[in-house]
């Protein structure tokens, strides 16, 4: 069954050399039409139950973002579980690995706002420094309704200092890095289906959704099955351990049955 839904991906050692040289690859399509329209269709099942329309005077967080949307989604838990990423994120971090954010970010036609430079390891500083954002895209992005931007190589410029601008990701979002130099930054477009992965410390952005269609995107993130977050006293991150071991129980029994 889920072979009916994922596409199978390993990165070549070539591939592997650019995605640490440039701090993110594109992994092509993950998912087949059907397995696309079962995820999109319980995301919005879940998204229809916990969210609104768009409403300009509301936060980013309360019109863009579902966190842990693989609890409220069978087949999304499936893809962040068992799916190809989990192959991709060994190959990359090693073969310990633990799954420790999902979220469904949901930019819709009308939402203006930007979500500014950022690395995602400033949002949960986790060492080893290793982890990896994985983005699968539910419908195209484009230039016009908030594709990615991101700065190739940024990733060797290691852990930027974020500043805090509001707790609770009010009408900015939580944390924004002074001084971008924006002129280096590309746009990542994408067909409904495909994902990019980014280095924890890539700097990245996306704009506003100026088109008549809406954008989402699936964001899982992986780590080491030992991260700690260095903003909490290093207490172990938890989250579902996919391989291998940990030296953390509470990593081990954490989401265990679900």
């Amino acid at each position: 069954m889920i072979e009916d839904l994922f596409i199978s991906k390993c990165f070549n050692p070539l591939q592997l050399t650019t995605f640490h040289r440039d701090g993110y690859l594109s992994c092509g399509p993950l998912l087949t039409t059907k397995g696309l329209e079962k995820i999109r269709s319980q995301c919005m099942e879940a998204w229809n139950i916990y969210k609104d329309d768009f409403d300009p005077q509301k936060t980013w967080l309360e019109n863009a973002l579902l966190p842990n949307i693989h609890h409220h989604a069978s087949w999304v838990r499936k893809f962040y579980f068992e799916g190809p990423l989990v192959n991709v994120a060994e190959q990359i971090i090693g073969p310990n690995i633990k799954a420790v954010t999902s979220q469904l970010t949901f930019k819709m036609k009308g939402n203006k706002m930007v979500f500014p430079w950022h690395q995602d390891n400033g949002y949960g500083e986790l060492d080893p420094y290793n982890a990896i954002s994985c983005l699968t895209a539910l419908d195209d992005t484009t230039l016009q309704n908030g594709c990615l931007w991101l700065i190739p190589g940024s990733n060797k410029e290691g852990q930027k200092a974020h500043q805090q601008l509001k707790q609770n990701l009010g009408s900015t979002p939580g944390s924004e890095l002074k001084a971008i130099a924006e002129e280096q930054g590309i746009p990542i477009t994408m067909k409904a289906g495909e994902c990019l992965v980014l280095s924890c410390w890539t700097l990245h952005q996306s704009g506003p959704n100026l088109s008549d269609f809406d954008r989402r995107i699936l964001f899982f993130r992986y780590a080491d099955a030992d991260a700690v977050e260095v903003y909490n006293q290093r207490k172990p991150r938890l989250g579902r351990l996919l391989r291998g071991t940990t030296q953390f129980s509470e990593v081990q029994q954490f989401e265990k049955d679900l």
